[in-house]
């Protein structure tokens, strides 16, 4: 049942479906809405919530439930969701195809996930790297060391950039136009009290990591969690990725991190950059 009051990461990435299909692309001849409707249903699936009835769903994403009955209809006969009571719905193992292409095929997902697992080991912390998404994350490469997230992450994982460090380092660099529209149209829910809701003071933020070259997120996704993010550079010098290291809030110091974690972070991103 989802009695959560703070938005779930697997909502605000519905959000971003709901603001395309209903702005962007609204009256657009080509752009599939049966399509786009059937992502959402998918999407609304989670750690959090794995067996969904129809009226849950609807509720998540907004659509009705005599079209999210006819998704769940398509997707049971094509084998990527079923029902064992014909109330509630979970995904089956099938749903694993639509990313395995990428992460096997990609370079930075291929070569990341080798250079976390040694800087995780070293720094005996959980590391990540993740590639910007239509407003949101997406994790490409994940070396967990401890649990310290109530929110399961591994690769494929999507959160909303806006309340991430990896997803403020990535917002820094958008073009100005890019950036303007994503303040505009993006909800900014609160995960917390220290999450950036209002678009001045996060465009305020985004100026000031760009200007510094890192990121630090403190609290801002999920209480007593704090992180540290830095830009991935292709060799024509364009940020294509960030990498990030995550911790306790207590046993984190803010001098300490940019003293002691910042320089090995940068020094392994560095690295992985120059393999891409």
């Amino acid at each position: 049942m989802m009695t959560e009051k703070k938005p779930h990461p697997a909502h605000v990435a519905i959000a971003e479906l709901m603001a395309l299909t209903e702005n962007r692309y609204k009256g657009d001849p080509n752009f599939m809405s049966s399509l786009a409707r059937g992502l959402m249903v998918l999407q609304a699936f989670s750690p959090a919530y794995q067996a969904l009835s129809t009226a849950e769903i609807s509720k998540a994403t907004g659509l009705h439930r005599a079209a999210v009955r006819r998704c769940l209809y398509t997707l049971n006969a094509l084998g990527f969701v079923d029902s064992t009571d014909n109330r509630h719905y979970h995904l089956l193992p099938k749903v694993l195809t639509l990313g395995q292409a990428y992460l096997q095929g990609s370079d930075l997902a291929r070569h990341a996930q080798k250079a976390l697992d040694y800087l995780a080991k070293e720094l005996n912390q959980s590391c990540s790297v993740a590639t910007y998404d239509a407003g949101m994350i997406l994790y490409v490469a994940r070396s967990s060391v401890k649990k310290i997230l109530q929110i399961d992450l591994g690769r494929g994982s999507r959160l909303p950039a806006y309340a991430t460090s990896m997803g403020q380092v990535l917002l820094s660099e958008l073009p100005s136009a890019q950036l303007d529209h994503y303040l505009a149209t993006t909800p900014l829910l609160p995960f917390t009290e220290f999450t950036l809701t209002d678009p001045q003071s996060l465009r305020e933020r985004l100026t000031e990591i760009k200007a510094k070259g890192y990121a630090i997120n403190d609290q801002q996704l999920e209480l007593g969690l704090t992180s540290l993010a830095v830009p991935m550079y292709s060799a024509k010098g364009k940020v294509v990725a960030a990498m990030n290291v995550g911790m306790s809030s207590s046993q984190s110091d803010i001098g300490e991190l940019k003293q002691h974690l910042l320089p090995r972070l940068q020094r392994a991103a560095m690295e992985l950059s120059l393999v891409l």
